[in-house]
This record gives structure tokens, sequence and C-alpha cells, in this order.
């Protein structure tokens, strides 16, 4: 009798601990969700930026240092830190394999086939230290342009893991926190996607507990990788109801906190 009731206490015991870290992963909801939004373009400034701000949600815009918005618009884009949102890393130029099937638009000078990795690492920290002239932090995360990780047979990120948090891929999937890879951190891009397709991705996170992240490239135009503006408010909308199930931040901190709970320090 008396093994009978250790064991029912041990399994007890084992179930709570199961359903507390069910629970606490994501700071005691039940899933995460970060908003990026890649290349810098006017649109982000005019159509993502106010909405995000009207509903107090903070997203992660994915910085392409010599874009043309950035250029234009550069007392625009300081006013984005101030409000609570992270500038990303996406390079300098947005350098992308061009010898592949419907990358006909990427020019020689961009074309990362005539890159160096040691060319690529210059860039990258060229562009921290840009984006650190605009909001002052050292601390950031990296999105891979049009989701290339290699120059030829090397791996890019290796040598720049000191410089970044994370970095952000484009494959279309979420994980659990113990699955994700802070260097290869997945995401649904957006591509004219409808509001209850969008809608689909929040609720499979909240039902899985787990990290779902959103790239948005075009909002209303600027990128043929669009949303529309009404379904772009439609999902911002509706994350922010479902806020009491879902921990919503930056790239940034939620690798930080990922970072946290893997070294112990759940504070």
């Amino acid at each position: 009798m008396k093994k009978v009731i250790v064991a029912v206490f041990y399994v007890l015991s084992l179930f709570t601990c199961v359903y507390a870290q069910t629970n606490n992963v994501w700071k005691g909801k039940k899933c995460a969700v970060v908003l990026t939004y890649d290349d810098a373009i006017d649109q982000h400034l005019d159509n993502a930026a106010p909405i995000l701000d009207s509903l107090g949600l903070k997203a992660t815009f994915y910085i392409t240092a010599f874009s043309q918005s950035m250029q234009t618009r550069l007392k625009d884009w300081k006013k984005l830190p101030v409000k609570g949102h992270e500038l990303g890393n996406h390079t300098l130029f947005h350098p992308c394999i061009g010898n592949m099937s419907g990358r006909e638009w990427v020019s020689k000078e961009n074309d990362m086939t005539n890159y160096s990795v040691k060319r690529m690492e210059n860039e990258m920290r060229m562009t921290n230290l840009f984006l650190q002239s605009i909001d002052g932090k050292t601390k950031r995360t990296f999105a891979y342009t049009c989701g290339d990780m290699k120059i030829a047979d090397s791996s890019f990120i290796n040598g720049m893991k000191k410089d970044f948090v994370a970095a952000r891929a484009v494959r279309n999937e979420m994980h659990k926190i113990n699955e994700v890879d802070l260097y290869n951190v997945d995401c649904y891009m957006v591509n004219n996607n409808s509001f209850e397709e969008m809608k689909a991705w929040v609720d499979k996170a909240i039902q899985t507990n787990s990290l779902l992240v959103i790239l948005f490239h075009g909002v209303g135009g600027g990128n043929g990788l669009d949303v529309s503006i009404e379904n772009h408010r439609k999902i911002l909308r509706y994350i922010k109801q479902k806020e009491k199930d879902i921990y919503v931040a930056p790239m940034l901190d939620l690798a930080e906190h990922i970072n946290q709970l893997r070294n112990g320090n759940k504070h």
C-alpha cells in the first residue's frame, strides 16, 4: 500500500511539473508570437507602425541599412525604437543568391555568389554599427536575406554568434520552446494570405504551446509579398484580443527569454 501511495505521489508530482513547465515557459502564457517586418520600406512606417502602436504591440523591423526608405526617412525610423520596437539587422545591401529560379531580380553587385564570408561578416557588422547609431543598443538579432544562410558551402552565421542573440530564417514552421534553434528561427511568411489563414497560425500556436514568428514584407503595397491593410489590421487585433494567451514581444526580447530559461534563470 505504501508503495502504491508513493507511486501515485510521484505521478502527480510529475504531472504538476509538466503542467507548470507548459504554462510558465512563455511567461505564463500559452504561446509566443513575434511580429517581424523585413526590408525597411515606407509602408512599414505608414501602414504597420501606427496600428502596432495603437494596440500597444511591439514588433521587430529588420532593417536593410541602404534601403531607399532609410535614406529618405531616417528621422521617422528613429522613432520606432523610442516606442519599444526592435530594429533588427537585415544586412547593408540585402544580398541574395542570384543563380536560382525566380532570383532574376538579384543584381550582380548584390549576388551572394560573388561574396566571401568575410565580406558578408563585414557588411553585417557595419549594419550593426549603423543601427547602434540610431538606437544606442549593442544587442541585436538578424534576419537572413531570402533565407540564404551559406556562401558557397560555408555558413556565415557561425562566425557572427557573438554579434547576434538570434537569427530568423523563413521556413514555414513553428516549434515548442525546447525545439527552437535561436540561429535558425522559423517563421510563417505572409504572401497575400487571408485573415483566416493567419488566424489559423495563431490558433495553432496557442493549441501547441509554440513560438509563432510572422514575417511581413509589404503592408498595403511596397512589396509583392504583401498583406492588405485590412487583413494586417485584423490579425493584429486578433492577437491583441488573445493577449491573455500570447506572449507578444520583439525577437530580441523573446530570444533573451529563451536563453534565460535555458541557463536556468527564470526571473
